[in-house]
């Protein structure tokens, strides 16, 4: 693989980033938590935890289990509400010098358009759709390709900020994006959890307090790979790559497939200072 891979500046259409790493959502908090561990305006981008309109507790513990070659979580979206996060984070956010992007998830139409015009004219580069959460009650929004379009094509109108879409594996992705890029999306991340389910091998025992979870980890990269090498191929937005990326090594993989930049979740928890160590070895080897 050719190191020209890596470019210092990502062009993603409509803006840029410093950089292909992004600090994905869900792992990453609300960035603050990291700035003890590095400097993250060092990162391509961060993608906040997903806000919702109103507080949510989430789902009941454990509500996290390590397989060894990867992880099942069912964290339920706990965030305290889009209110309370503009007070508590948004300045901060706004004042990062990296690409701010905010995760959110609405249970209806409605929902989802207050949360953009809560936050529309805050500080921040774009949104992140988060259409494939396997941990809330419902149906998963990215199994529903209309119900996608509907609100896709509303929000659209809405902002005219960057829209990201994220989804997790379907047999019908290529597809699906598809109608998406055609209902305005900007780009799209390729993959979030797929629905999964563990068991506690010692006591023979659901290991997560909601039975079921989704998979996450290293475990992913191979299925991420061919979604985003084959969405890559029948669109025109770009891809950006999410699912077991722990290394330097991984982000080429990701850009070698069709990504234009990618996203760093799981690894985040086992290795908080894992997207430095990533930019710095980008920067020795394939940024000059």
């Amino acid at each position: 693989m050719s190191k020209t891979l890596f470019f210092k500046e990502v062009n993603l259409g409509k803006i840029s980033l410093k950089n292909p790493v992004i600090a994905a959502s869900g792992t990453f908090g609300y960035g603050k938590e990291f700035m003890r561990f590095f400097d993250i305006n060092r990162l391509g981008g961060l993608v906040t935890k997903t806000i919702t309109l109103n507080p949510r507790e989430g789902n009941k513990p454990p509500r996290i289990y390590d397989l060894g070659f990867g992880v099942v979580n069912s964290i339920g979206l706990e965030n305290p509400g889009v209110e309370r996060f503009k007070q508590e984070y948004i300045d901060f956010l706004s004042s990062l010098e990296t690409r701010v992007f905010l995760s959110i998830y609405g249970k209806s139409l409605e929902e989802w358009e207050k949360l953009v015009g809560c936050l529309d004219n805050e500080g921040i580069a774009g949104f992140e759709l988060n259409f494939s959460c396997p941990n809330v009650e419902g149906e998963i929004v990215s199994y529903n390709e209309k119900e996608m379009v509907r609100i896709t094509s509303r929000l659209r109108k809405l902002t005219k900020k960057f829209l990201i879409i994220k989804l997790s594996f379907s047999p019908f992705l290529v597809r699906n994006v598809l109608s998406l890029q055609k209902a305005g999306a900007d780009a799209v991340t390729l993959i979030n959890t797929i629905p999964a389910l563990a068991i506690e091998r010692q006591e023979t025992k659901f290991a997560l307090g909601e039975v079921k979870g989704g998979l996450s980890g290293g475990c992913l990269k191979p299925i991420a790979l061919r979604c985003v090498y084959e969405v890559s191929q029948a669109i025109t937005i770009p891809v950006i790559g999410c699912g077991g990326v722990q290394s330097y090594k991984d982000v080429v993989e990701y850009l070698f497939c069709g990504a234009k930049a990618v996203q760093v979740g799981t690894a985040n928890l086992v290795n908080p200072q894992v997207c430095e160590e990533i930019i710095n070895e980008g920067e020795r080897l394939g940024w000059q």
